[in-house]
């Protein structure tokens, strides 16, 4: 009988999935509305996503359009922007928001991969969370002792793959940041 090892591999992707999202958060200098999903804006006495408020549109390589549904809430929405400081320039006309990607320096290049470090490690440390985990519940199914040196060593064949993955992930975003 072998362990079953399902729960902690979903565990893994999850964690790959929420690395891949937060990187796709941090801009690389070329205009990408995915940016602007994690901000919400106050509207009608409730948290809104962007996107639920407004079109948002890719204007040239350095720049999104937001046209808001409401011509009222461009302000709020504005300030929401301003406020999640990604480091973006918001200006406001008579139809919306252009939002205006910076070029991105060499020092800022540098900054954004410790920022991509710094998420790797986290994704790293949960990673060895769900590991744990899973060599408590070893423990708790008392297996044999050559079957729990088995299930050991097949977790962790799935910890070093979740790693590849993770390291794949983090080398991509990189390899796009420093180009």
């Amino acid at each position: 009988m072998s362990y079953n090892f399902s729960k902690t591999k979903t565990e893994f992707d999850k964690v790959c999935e929420w690395l891949s999202k937060e990187f796709s958060g941090i801009h690389t200098g070329r205009a990408a509305p995915s940016i602007l999903d994690g901000i919400s804006v106050e509207s009608y006495g409730a948290f809104q996503p962007i996107k639920n408020l407004a079109s948002i549109t890719i204007e040239d390589p350095k720049s999104l359009r937001v046209v808001p549904w409401d011509k009222g809430q461009i302000k709020d929405i504005e300030s929401a922007i301003n406020m999640a400081n990604l480091g973006l320039s918001v200006a406001s006309d008579d139809m919306g928001l252009r939002v205006i990607f910076p070029m991105l320096t060499t020092e800022n290049r540098t900054k954004l991969v410790k920022v991509l470090k710094e998420k790797l490690e986290d994704a790293r440390i949960s990673i060895r969370k769900a590991r744990e985990e899973s060599i408590d519940d070893l423990k708790i199914a008392d297996l044999p002792e050559d079957e729990d040196y088995r299930a050991k060593e097949e977790l962790q064949k799935h910890v070093a793959e979740a790693n590849a993955k993770l390291e794949a992930i983090f080398e991509k975003k990189e390899k796009e940041i420093m180009n």
